[in-house]
């Protein structure tokens, strides 16, 4: 299933070059509006080392900017920049069809019990991430 969804988003996403983990860490910027990476690395269920690792690309390309926190000099807080706001809503049709084509073989109905057994298997493992991050 995921390799299903990753082909579906490189074929509609490919013009934006992002890869899905980076794509994750734009939305979840664009939803908190900072995170250290610590915490975004939790709330995608990667090591910190991948996760820094993603988070140093898209900054290299000033879709993100990182910086020390005063509270914690080891601590980078990530947030969008302009062009990586920007990014994130052009690319977002894109992502959110390659999300729809990933399912559209069930019923809506099928849809939505997939996913609420999706968010049920995920929050049974919030232990291995520190959090739940699905209601």
């Amino acid at each position: 299933m995921h390799q299903i969804h990753v082909s579906l988003f490189a074929e509609r996403c490919a013009a934006f070059g992002v890869t899905p983990l980076q794509y994750s860490l734009l939305s979840i910027l664009s939803d908190l509006g900072e995170a250290d990476q610590t915490t975004l690395a939790g709330v995608v269920a990667l090591d910190r080392t991948t996760t820094t690792g993603a988070l140093k690309r898209l900054a290299a390309r000033g879709l993100v900017s990182r910086s020390t926190s005063p509270m914690d000099r080891r601590a980078q807080i990530c947030r969008l920049t302009a062009e990586g706001a920007a990014l994130h809503g052009a690319m977002e049709p894109a992502a959110r069809l390659a999300h729809a084509m990933t399912v559209e073989a069930l019923t809506p109905a099928e849809q939505d019990h997939l996913t609420k057994l999706l968010r049920r298997l995920i929050n049974g493992h919030e232990h291995r991430r520190g959090q739940a991050i699905i209601e």
